[in-house]
């Protein structure tokens, strides 16, 4: 008897308590706005913190009741911020692509060792032994601390003095590899853009010879040669302004350490049969490649040409006669132009 009466005073407990916690939930129940679930349906799920907040969860709710920006997923990029202004209403704003770029070039080949290290794989561990195996001490310690952070596999690394590659189709510029490293090298830098300065020293000419082959001596040979004042020497080391930067690459061929990573652009400017001679294009043209008579077929100097696109920009969009071409397609474009011309006549 005396177990079952303890059954039955537990039993008896249990329903009590759980009528208790019933009531309370519905009595205490906090209602959830269903635009934070849409939300987060929406978002990636990385919960990659890049926007801000604590994951997409902590994002949605921040959107919905502080109305935080609906763009700041760089993840998800342009599609998830269209996504989540159609579910609260408002206007959808670009978001910016970006990528982590890793600024330095100065392996194990090209930058001086000062000892051999053999402590734990991970950059910050280096840098508190006398700043790390490399004398430069600016440089990447090539450990590979980036990669082992990265949630989307998108670093890769062939090992100790090797510099980490980034996997642009993997990055979602997350940042985590950005404050994983103790020196500040990697950054978060726009993906249209592929010239950039490899090197983040910030000492002078000389000192930087005498321990990295390849690092920025800011003897200001890019300021000279950028047309369009896109890269400045700030504190000894080439800056570049990638709001003015046309990837033209005259900067990129310029330096002579080869810091500056980035292929010239292989078009160039072409005038078709719309060209009504009136000059635009000539006028704004800052290595001066394209000349002509007023009102007659301007024509290009594709040896002079950089393709930096400043006359196709200027055009008026009427007449959209100037167009980027590759030099070997040139003659194609040319041709069946001609072509047409002959039809439309016939």
């Amino acid at each position: 008897m005396a177990i079952l009466y303890a059954i039955l005073i537990l039993g008896g407990l249990a329903v009590l308590l759980g009528v208790g916690l019933a009531v309370a939930s519905i009595k205490f129940a906090v209602e959830v706005d269903p635009r934070v679930e849409a939300i987060e349906e929406a978002l990636p799920g990385a919960n990659c913190g890049a926007c801000g907040y604590a994951g997409c969860t902590g994002y949605a709710e921040a959107i919905v009741k502080d109305n935080a920006a609906v763009n700041l997923c760089i993840p998800g990029s342009g599609s998830v911020a269209a996504a989540i202004a159609e579910i609260m209403g408002v206007k959808a704003e670009d978001v910016a692509a970006l990528v982590a770029k890793v600024r330095c070039r100065g392996d194990y080949e090209t930058s001086e060792v000062k000892y051999e290290y053999d402590g734990v794989m991970d950059c910050r561990a280096a840098v508190i032994i006398h700043g790390g195996p490399k004398s430069c001490i600016y440089g990447c310690r090539t450990l590979g601390t980036c990669a082992n952070v990265c949630p989307f596999g998108a670093i890769d690394h062939a090992g100790p003095g090797h510099i980490p590659e980034i996997n642009f189709d993997r990055c979602t510029a997350c940042g985590q590899c950005v404050e994983a490293c103790p020196l500040g090298i990697i950054a978060l830098v726009p993906e249209k853009n592929s010239v950039h300065v490899l090197c983040v020293s910030h000492d002078k000419g000389k000192a930087v010879k005498t321990v990295c082959k390849v690092g920025c001596i800011g003897c200001g040979a890019c300021e000279k040669v950028c047309p369009f004042d896109a890269i400045h020497v700030v504190d000894n080391l080439a800056v570049i302004d990638y709001e003015k930067c046309t990837q033209c690459g005259l900067c990129t061929a310029k330096c002579p350490t080869k810091c500056i990573e980035g292929e010239p652009r292989a078009e160039r400017a072409y005038i078709d049969e719309n060209c009504i001679g009136c000059g635009v294009c000539a006028k704004h043209c800052v290595v001066e490649a394209i000349s002509g008579e007023k009102k007659q077929r301007h024509v290009v100097d594709v040896e002079k040409c950089i393709g930096c696109g400043v006359c196709v920009e200027k055009c008026p969009p009427k007449i959209h006669a100037v167009s980027l071409v590759k030099p070997d397609e040139m003659a194609a474009v040319a041709e069946s132009q001609t072509a047409g011309a002959e039809d439309d006549s016939a």
